[in-house]
């Protein structure tokens, strides 16, 4: 979506809003560790985000993998800067291509920076002489596809009258061109920005204008930000923070309280920006502390559009129904349907293609490296050590499996003693969600979609568990007719009590003026080529320990010798009834395997 549009909706719903900048960094290690961020940063809420181009474009490719990976696995609406500097024509044109098929539809113009090394700038041969020269082109190639965006000064304000005005008429030129909105460069003295944005108005640009908001991390990086960008600092700036320039976490919660306060008066002085751009440095506990100072609180509209991330790429952007299983795997799924002609919508299985990429084209790894992996999950060689890494998992205390790379969803609270318990009575899970039975839009532990509206769930649960406890639990499981299963073991074996050859949806949300929307289901074909992910994911975890010792021995069993299943308990209405079955059958595993002492055996694995 244009960012533009973006701004003018949230206009007309009277709504606050806020978006993030981050750079390319320079390692390939550097590049993961700010994509997990990224993705955690999406629950503050913001309603876009940007990527800058290295002065130079020596990062242009991993400016474009960014670019790439934010609109399509992140699901966040990405804005992409390009330079003029070190790019000939073609190299632009290719930035630009990439984009649109990424789903990109924002590109902030830039002329750019002097290349490293050299005082002065330069066009390369066939290149950009002027930030409006790009802009231009853009326009003139791709039409009204990009919102472009260029940089505003507020510092220009205090530049002398004439080469003030002089700066004021080539903004003026590059917004005729065909410019939608104006991003400003960091500022902190407010006046100043108030002052240019009424002469801005007052020269006839009225597109957006969109505050940069750098938050105050350390002194020092305060001091040479500020330089770079021959910044003006208010006295009172450097009065509240020069005596704690040696303490960091002093100087950032100073410095957030002065950022926060500007940023209440840029909000109320009737200028008709409802919105922040705050500049990260790819730093996520500075931005954060600054909106929590500002009371601005994630709209769950923003962050759950649907239950799962929608992806933002031109193909996938209207697809609003997937399995399941994959809850906490997005991207493998995302991987492994990627080559799908069509995607769901409204109705899963009615075009799609036939089959799920073969995971030797897509390959199963663990984010953990071994040395990671062992600090992690230890060295466990009985199956009751096993069993409490899962249940240590599901009560918050364990922060990843091999099935989650992230910590167990807030929704997972409301059952975590339940899920304990399963797992220490033999039953490992590795997915599951709570009933829900009409949760406001807008709740934050289980909303999702529009606001105004109301959300359901059926209660699912996903787990690995041995032979002998599967035939206790499946007798349990049959005698209650709300109670929908597949079972499936390694080899492929399948064996179900549903009737029905089409999904089951397990999440649905009612909202004004919509149809009900369906987005997460239960289906067989998917649930088989998730199987062989889900047991390849537990040999990987095997294979952490060395060949030969007890615990790789003993995964290797679990995994051999289980089966995977998955329970929907159909009756939203009652929150614990699918718990019964796996009690009960727990209790009679537990009590045909007490030692003739009354004592309980020994916990093994439950075969």
């Amino acid at each position: 979506m244009r960012i533009s549009k973006k701004i003018e909706q949230s206009n007309k719903e009277g709504k606050l809003w806020w978006s993030f900048e981050y750079f390319p960094p320079r390692t390939a290690q550097g590049l993961q560790n700010l994509l997990d961020r990224i993705k955690r940063m999406t629950a503050l809420g913001p309603e876009f985000i940007d990527i800058t181009w290295n002065a130079g474009g020596r990062t242009s490719d991993l400016t474009a993998h960014m670019v790439k990976t934010c609109q399509g696995s992140v699901g966040v609406e990405t804005c992409m800067h390009l330079t003029c500097t070190n790019m000939p024509k073609e190299k632009v044109d290719i930035a630009l291509q990439e984009a649109k098929k990424a789903g990109c539809r924002n590109v902030l113009a830039l002329r750019g920076d002097p290349p490293q090394g050299k005082d002065e700038w330069e066009a390369v041969e066939g290149g950009f002489v002027h930030g409006i020269d790009l802009v231009k082109h853009i326009h003139n190639e791709y039409g009204d596809y990009f919102d472009i965006a260029v940089a505003g000064f507020p510092q220009f304000q205090l530049l002398p009258p004439a080469e003030r005005d002089l700066e004021m008429k080539y903004l003026k030129e590059k917004v005729d061109a065909g410019v939608n909105f104006i991003f400003t460069q960091m500022f902190y003295d407010v006046d100043v920005f108030i002052d240019w944005v009424n002469a801005v108005r007052a020269a006839g640009i009225t597109i957006p204008i969109v505050p940069g908001i750098a938050p105050i991390q350390t002194w020092n990086g305060f001091l040479k930000a500020t330089s770079l960008a021959n910044t003006k600092i208010p006295q009172f700036f450097l009065d509240a923070l020069e005596p704690y320039k040696n303490d960091d976490e002093k100087v950032r919660e100073i410095g957030t309280k002065l950022v926060a306060d500007m940023c209440r008066k840029i909000l109320a002085a009737g200028l008709g920006i409802p919105g922040l751009h705050f500049y990260t440095m790819n730093l996520e506990k500075g931005t954060k502390m600054l909106l929590e100072e500002l009371n601005l609180t994630p709209r769950v509209e923003t962050i759950k559009p649907l239950p799962w991330r929608q992806s933002l790429t031109p193909n996938r952007r209207q697809e609003n129904i997937r399995p399941i299983f994959w809850a906490n795997r997005a991207d493998s799924y995302l991987s492994r349907t990627e080559n799908w002609d069509e995607f769901p919508n409204g109705r899963f299985g009615d075009s799609r293609s036939p089959a799920y990429g073969e995971l030797d084209g897509y390959g199963i790894w663990l984010k953990q490296t071994k040395e990671e992996a062992l600090k992690l999950w230890g060295e466990p060689k009985t199956f009751a050590e096993v069993a409490s890494l899962f249940s240590r998992f599901c009560l918050g205390s364990l922060k990843a499996l091999p099935w989650s790379n992230q910590a167990a969803s807030s929704e997972t609270s409301a059952i975590a003693l339940q899920l304990a318990k399963m797992n220490e009575l033999g039953f490992l899970t590795i997915n599951s969600q709570p009933a829900v039975n009409g949760a406001r839009s807008d709740d934050p532990q289980f909303g999702w979609g529009p606001s105004n509206g109301y959300v359901y769930q059926k209660a699912y649960l996903e787990f690995f568990v041995g032979p002998q406890l599967l035939e206790l639990l499946i007798a349990h499981l049959e005698r209650d007719s709300n109670m929908t299963y597949y079972v499936i073991n390694k080899q492929g074996d399948l064996r179900t009590n549903t009737h029905s050859d089409g999904p089951n949806a397990v999440t649905w949300g009612v909202f004004p003026g919509k149809e009900i929307v369906q987005p997460t289901v239960v289906e067989a074909l998917s649930f088989m080529a998730w199987k062989d992910e889900a047991y390849e994911l537990g040999v990987k975890w095997a294979n952490v320990y060395e060949a030969g010792t007890p615990s790789r021995k003993l995964m290797m069993e679990i995994f051999e010798s289980s089966c995977l299943v998955n329970v929907v308990h159909n009756d939203f209405k009652d929150s614990q009834a699918i718990f019964e079955p796996f009690f009960k059958a727990g209790a009679e595993y537990t009590a045909q395997h007490i030692n003739g002492n009354g004592s309980a055996a020994p916990k093994a694995l439950p075969n």
